[in-house]
């Protein structure tokens, strides 16, 4: 059996309620999980206390849930989606801790959405101004936010990204491009600090 069945007869025991199951998912990913997480923290200044291991086990918490039980997956892709969704959720916070320590230091109004993310999420308030229009593109295409979610959240390449949510490599980017448009309108329409 391939890793990818594997995965498969994992999550449907996972969904049945098999908790050791979900464990050896995240188990077998863990290490494309970190790959994940060490892309979207590169570039970052020495002295943060979130890193690509503290980043993975903390989206494996939500991932699992504290108190909700065991999460659900149906199948590979959903359960990169809901990675990329609680690594988003981890970083957000992380980025929020970080500028009520500073109490509002030097916030400025975001103008640019990066094509490339080879240094990185900025830990800042950037990244709350991304948080905001990703809920706010939720609202108008939830599709368009996981995409964005996989690329930005994931470090997944648009080739990735259209494997795993088995459609054309072309779709994907005409999303990641709708969704690009409107992060930047959304992030330039916010109210500055």
């Amino acid at each position: 059996m391939t890793v990818a069945g594997d995965i498969t007869v994992l999550l449907d025991a996972a969904r049945g309620g098999d908790r050791g199951a979900l464990d050896q998912v995240l188990a077998t990913l863990y290490q494309e999980l970190h790959g994940m997480a060490r892309r979207q923290l590169a570039g970052q200044q020495h002295g943060h206390t979130l890193d690509a291991t503290a980043l993975v086990h903390e989206a494996y918490l939500k991932l699992i849930g504290r108190s909700s039980g065991t999460a659900q997956f149906d199948d590979r892709a959903h359960f990169f989606a809901y990675a990329a969704s609680a690594m988003r959720s981890v970083i957000v916070d992380y980025a929020r801790q970080r500028l009520a320590q500073k109490r509002g230091g030097d916030l400025h109004r975001v103008t640019d959405l990066p094509d490339d993310l080879e240094g990185g999420l900025r830990l800042d308030e950037d990244m709350l101004g991304l948080d905001t229009a990703l809920t706010r593109l939720t609202a108008v295409d939830p599709r368009l936010t996981q995409v964005v979610e996989l690329r930005y959240f994931a470090g997944l390449s648009e080739v990735e990204i259209a494997a795993l949510m088995q459609r054309s490599e072309r779709s994907v980017r005409r999303d990641w491009q709708k969704a690009r448009m409107f992060l930047l309108a959304s992030l330039q329409e916010a109210p500055s600090p």
